[in-house]
């Protein structure tokens, strides 16, 4: 029978549940809510009144994303080469080998993609 410690499953429920039925916690989540929902209308707002501005801010984020996707492309060049450079220091057996292994788990991930996207 359980009786409720602190390291009792149950117990640990118990005590979790009670925190998310914490009243002072729920009206402070919400009243946060609240007051991000005005400040976002009021940014709305404040862009619909200016055209350009809301234009400047679109252009922004755009080229943010841009920059951040350049990023990621070279990133993913970085780990290629990477990947590379410690396949082309390996034993040409050993090498062999594991460009074997590399190619099966590829043709196994894409006929796993195939199969899931048809």
């Amino acid at each position: 029978m359980t009786d409720g410690s602190a390291g009792d499953p149950i117990g640990m429920l118990l005590k979790s549940a009670g925190d998310l039925l914490r009243p002072e916690e729920l009206v402070r989540e919400a009243t946060r809510d609240i007051v991000k929902e005005e400040i976002r209308r009021h940014l709305e707002k404040v862009l619909h009144e200016d055209p350009k501005l809301a234009q400047d801010l679109k252009d922004s984020v755009r080229q943010l994303l841009e920059a951040r996707a350049t990023e990621y492309a070279a990133l993913v060049r970085v780990g290629a080469a990477t990947a590379r450079l410690g396949l082309a220091s390996l034993p040409p057996d050993v090498r062999r080998a594991l460009m074997e292994d590399i190619v099966n788990l590829l043709s196994k991930e894409i006929g796993h993609i195939v199969e899931r996207s048809l």
